[in-house]
């Protein structure tokens, strides 16, 4: 008598079934949206009190993608949508039709170095090479917009990389920078669960000069360490200039309304090289950085 192996599933697949679904004779019952499958039906979905299940879905879709695709950490890379590429900060500002837009122009010129430093850094960070396990470790992660963001996906793109675009539905028309590796560029609607993947899979995060995301996202972090609710890792700031002029942070410890320690979360820094070896000298002094204990909070 031969083995019988019993199948794996006695169920049809969620694929099947919707399939199937799409072949029912048209009657008024069936053409009602009442009779819609569940996870078919956008209308459904789209409600108010299905908020929750949209939440649960977006956190869900790209941990179960990223994780198929062996990610296990990430450098983050946050930093303005406005900086030019040295290729472009000339037509940025001979587009300029006022000594105003003219002077703005001549600011975000000065800051297309950080444009170079981002791509630079993204490269150094594509070279980790993949773990025993095969698992890689700081894959490039941007917003996947254009500037730093694309800069980001770029440096990777120069090394052969794959890399990370988390993107967000915006009022006005935002895609993805071309940069993005197709298969791991996903969309968000809430800013709360694209800033949980930002920080689920950092072992470091890159912050460049940049407006209110950018000022979001690293007092977030900021305050997500100093509460206790992830562990520290590397932060590195670029532009101290920039960053002392929009913040006094040495005025909030002498205020008293952050410890002096506080001060030492961030790692200043001007060149991709230097930073780079600072995350080496981070990780190789305390523990690994393909250590992923949650970093969520949860």
């Amino acid at each position: 008598m031969t083995n019988f192996i019993p199948p794996e599933r006695i169920f049809p697949t969620s694929r099947r079934d919707a399939r199937a679904a799409s072949h029912v004779p048209s009657s008024p019952q069936t053409e009602s949206a009442a009779y819609r499958l569940a996870f078919q039906d956008t209308d459904f979905l789209l409600r108010e009190d299905l908020r929750p299940v949209r939440f649960q879905l977006e956190l869900l879709k790209p941990e179960l993608l990223l994780e198929e695709a062996n990610i296990a950490s990430t450098l983050v890379f946050y930093g303005s949508a406005r900086i030019p590429s040295p290729e472009l900060a000339e037509t940025l500002v001979a587009s300029a039709t006022t000594n105003e837009q003219r002077a703005v122009a001549e600011r975000l010129k000065a800051k297309a170095r950080y444009y170079d430093a981002a791509r630079q850094l993204a490269r150094l960070a594509s070279r980790t090479p993949v773990d025993e396990a095969g698992n890689r470790h700081f894959v490039v992660c941007s917003g996947g917009g254009p500037s730093i963001m694309e800069a980001a996906n770029r440096g990777a793109a120069d090394e052969g990389a794959e890399s990370i675009g988390l993107n967000i539905v915006l009022p006005h028309e935002q895609l993805p920078n071309p940069y993005v590796t197709p298969e791991l560029s996903f969309q968000f609607h809430y800013f709360a669960l694209r800033k949980m993947h930002f920080l689920i899979r950092a072992r470091a995060v890159a912050v460049f000069p940049g407006g209110y995301g950018t000022f979001d996202e690293m007092f977030e972090l900021l305050t997500l360490i100093q509460t206790g609710k992830v562990r520290p890792l590397p932060i590195l700031l670029f532009g101290r200039d920039f960053w002392t002029r929009m913040v006094n942070f040495q005025g909030l410890a002498d205020e008293g309304v952050i410890a002096r320690e506080d001060l030492e979360l961030i790692y200043w820094a001007e060149d991709a090289e230097e930073a780079w070896e600072h995350v080496q000298r981070f990780y190789a002094e305390r523990d690994q950085p393909g250590d992923t204990t949650d970093t969520d909070g949860s």
